[in-house]
């Protein structure tokens, strides 16, 4: 018989477990067990698939023992089949050389038990005889406790104790992509408990990590290359790794390689910010047009001259009878030109830029109730604005005005610029997202009041300037024009500096950095309320002052770079939510909740009217409804439960945030002003529509059931191409869930499970609207005979229905 030999078994991790549970992951624990008699038990990670242990057990064996590690997880192991999650058997005479000695690692595949349990995923352990070295390198099993799953609260941050060593040879590929998940579990921890404490009159700081310093991390650094100097990695509470540049105060999901070239890299981040400032300021509502002239456009918003004629001062062609007032122009205003040489003027009383010469009268025939009684009225051929894009006013012989929508080649006497037809509750009214706008911009709440709002920031601190100036202001000073001056930077702000104010104000106060916000479980450029923001104990201020800064921006007809989940939005509108808006937060959730919903759960799901909310650390049960936790769900109660669990998920959880928020919003835009408007229209008016382009949409674009030469294909995108900016936004809507285009394009389309192409699926009978799939940015669309049918149903289906499944 062989003689008895001391060996060291390390359990490093697992990858890839399978999800039993529907509504919650596991937490993991290993139990190792020698030839029936030695046993050792792991510390349970909780809440993820990919737990990492690192945890080391001194064992006796023989070439002959046979070594068994189960996976369980704790929150079931009281059940009937201990929660089970999968098993390996290793005889150590077939896996290490006890005479000579050495280290092995082994990434085994997680077997059945004899109840034929589905299992998945791999298992990480390192054997050694170096007994002494491991000794001295790791913890006893008594300190894993503490370990990197366990995160000790401080007034200065969190700290970690030791992890144990395991020797992970590079060489390993398996042992690598485990070391991915070692890292991962070690930085969810860190950001789930790492607190910045900053004062009221502070901006809130960056969430600091502590890594624990373990041989298997700095494999994985050697094998991938060390973090640039300033980088962090964190992993966000969806399990998503994401890295931190301290440098600039930027994240991004491409880990820098150990090669990093920063000058690269700032290049890069300067591209595509440009990119993104120029598409930011393309945006526009309807009505809203800038000029290709228009220096502001490009990002040239802090010359030393003022811009040419704005967004909100576009050339209006209309007919009718006009005479030109000769001599001076009216006391503060001025004549300029553009580099093409066409003449604009510049009002320094309002501070607002036109192409329309302020002599130019217009004399407009103003019928009363009698139509045999008319008056004649001299006004500013501007005084109303410009017309719609599309649209034009003309005269009758009898000198009436009328006007022409050459959109739709129909004409009418009504000013399209007025809200004379609102009140008519007709399908008209609630999807035409222009006149709403009117209707909503004409209110005497929505008027800028005399004076200036004048706001000084700096660009390199412009969150924490913002929040400065912003919140000393009142309510009633922050309607007043806005004024926005970038310190050491000389220029007037005729439009172009509060756009670019806004702009590089959206993307620093919605930076996951901060940790106010996050990316949605959908993609990685929709945004969503981080639960965990109390890490900042300031955090509601924060809230109420990025209320006032989306409320700012739309009083002043600005846009902001971001766009959040619908679900969002309909808060905003103080909708209730439901699974439906489950989606776009939780695919996985929602998929689950959905089954629940359409399947017998008698038997099957152990659910009560509860949910388990991770509060830095600590597991709090919560109750959807009184004693909830002590209340079974019951195939006939389910549907409460879904509508309870949804509410929590998407509001409840984040109801303080949110109120803080609405709070500083309605202090500039009134609830029932905003209400006049659905969840889509409100993206828009926050977002402004982009210019989409549809050859780039096309060129990204896969097919299934359908090939790009058939008719229906043909029929789409030339149907596609003949809509205005808005109607193709709102199709972008309806099948990916927003309106917002990745910065490099379609080809960075994100679905629910990362990069996903637009794709068009033949799908639904000839008689059915399309259909879409916003967690894969899928539209079905049925085999229609004609493009006229097609595009009938593809308008109804952007315009009348929610997206999902409407005939």
């Amino acid at each position: 018989m062989s003689s008895s030999r001391r060996l060291v078994i390390t359990v490093v991790a697992a990858d890839g477990l399978y999800k039993r549970d529907i509504f919650r992951l596991p937490d993991p624990f290993a139990v190792v067990t020698v030839d029936g008699e030695q046993t050792h038990t792991t510390a349970a990670i909780r809440k993820t698939l990919n737990p990492y242990w690192n945890e080391s057990f001194t064992v006796n064996v023989t070439e002959s023992s046979i070594i068994a590690i189960q996976i369980f997880d704790q929150k079931k192991f009281k059940k009937k089949d201990q929660g089970f999650l999968g098993v390996i058997n290793l005889r150590v005479g077939d896996v290490i050389d006890l005479e000579n000695g050495g280290e092995e690692v082994l990434a085994k595949d997680l077997k059945k038990s004899n109840d034929n349990l589905v299992v998945h995923g791999k298992l990480i352990v390192n054997l050694s005889t170096n007994v002494s070295a491991a000794t001295s390198n790791s913890a006893t099993p008594a300190a894993a406790a503490s370990g990197p799953s366990r995160a000790h609260r401080s007034g200065s941050g969190s700290t970690y104790g030791p992890s144990h060593s395991a020797q992970i040879p590079t060489s390993n590929p398996a042992s690598n992509a485990l070391a991915v998940s070692a890292a991962a579990v070690s930085s969810a921890a860190a950001v789930s408990s790492a607190a910045a404490t900053p004062s009221a009159s502070n901006p809130p700081t960056p969430v600091s990590v502590n890594h624990p310093s373990s041989s298997s991390f700095n494999a994985f650094e050697d094998q991938y290359g060390r973090m640039p100097p300033g980088w962090e990695r964190r992993v966000d509470n969806l399990g998503r790794i994401y890295y931190v540049d301290h440098n600039t105060r930027t994240t991004t999901w491409t880990r820098p390689s150990s090669n990093f070239n920063q000058n690269v890299q700032n290049a890069n981040l300067q591209s595509n910010t440009e990119l993104e400032r120029v598409r930011h300021h393309a945006r526009t509502l309807p009505g809203d047009r800038h000029s290709p002239a228009d220096p502001t456009a490009s990002g040239m918003s802090n010359s030393s001259h003022s811009p040419a004629p704005s967004a909100n001062a576009v050339h209006m062609m209309a007919t009718g009878t006009t005479t030109v007032g000769l001599g001076d122009l009216p006391p503060g205003w001025e004549q300029r030109y553009t580099p093409e040489g066409r003449s604009y003027f510049v009002d320094h009383n309002t501070r607002t830029t036109t192409w329309v010469d302020p002599r130019r009268q217009q004399y407009i025939r103003m019928y009363g109730p009698n139509a045999a009684s008319a008056t004649i009225q001299q006004q500013p051929v501007s005084q109303l604005g410009p017309l719609p894009s599309g649209w034009e006013m003309r005269l009758t012989n009898s000198a009436r005005v009328y006007f022409v929508d050459h959109n739709t080649k129909t004409t009418t006497w009504d000013d399209p610029r007025l809200p004379s037809s609102l009140d008519q509750n007709v399908p008209q009214y609630k999807r035409d997202f222009r006149r709403k706008l009117i209707y909503f911009r004409s209110q005497p709440a929505m008027r800028i009041l005399p004076g200036q709002c004048n706001l000084k920031v700096r660009r390199d601190h412009i969150f924490e300037d913002s929040y400065q100036e912003v919140m000393r202001q009142s309510p009633q000073d922050l309607k007043k024009r806005l004024m926005i001056k970038f310190e050491g930077e000389e220029g007037l702000d005729y439009g172009g500096v509060s756009r670019e104010f806004f702009f590089l104000l959206s993307h620093e106060m919605f930076n996951p950095f901060y940790c106010l916000f996050e990316y949605s479980a959908h993609d990685n450029y929709t945004l969503q309320i981080n639960p965990h923001s109390g890490i900042n104990p300031e955090h509601l201020n924060y809230f109420k002052f990025i209320g006032r800064i989306v409320g700012l921006a739309i009083f002043h007809r600005r846009f902001l770079d971001a766009f959040f989940v619908g679900a969002f939005y309909k808060m905003l509108l103080r909708k209730k939510v439901g699974l439906i808006d489950m989606e776009g937060i939780d695919a996985d959730v929602y998929r689950n909740l959905q089954w629940t919903l359409e399947n017998d759960i008698t038997d099957i799901l152990d659910l009560t009217f509860s949910a388990e909310d991770d509060k830095f650390g600590e597991l709090v049960t919560i109750d959807l409804k009184p004693n909830g936790r002590n209340i079974p769900v019951t195939n006939e109660n389910k549907k409460e439960y879904i509508d309870l669990i949804s509410e929590w998920r998407i509001h409840k959880r984040v109801e303080e945030q949110f109120e803080a928020f609405i709070t500083g919003f309605n202090e500039l835009i009134p609830q029932e002003l905003i209400n006049v408007f659905d969840d889509k229209e409100l993206e828009l008016l926050i977002g402004g529509i982009a210019d989409i382009d549809v050859d780039d949409w096309k060129k990204h674009t896969d097919y299934r059931g359908y090939t790009e030469t058939d008719d229906v294909i043909q029929w789409f995108w030339k149907c596609i191409r003949s809509w205005d900016s808005e109607k193709k936004s709102r199709l972008l809507q309806f099948t990916t869930g927003t309106s917002r285009i990745p910065v490099n394009g379609f080809k960075d389309l994100q679905g629910s499970d990362g990069p996903r192409r637009f794709t068009i699926e033949k799908a639904g009978e000839i008689n059915q609207l399309p259909k879409s799939h916003t967690c894969f940015n899928r539209v079905d669309l049925p085999p229609y005979k004609d493009y006229e049918t097609l595009e009938q149903k593809l308008s109804l289906a952007v315009e009348e229905t929610m997206g999902f499944g409407q005939e």
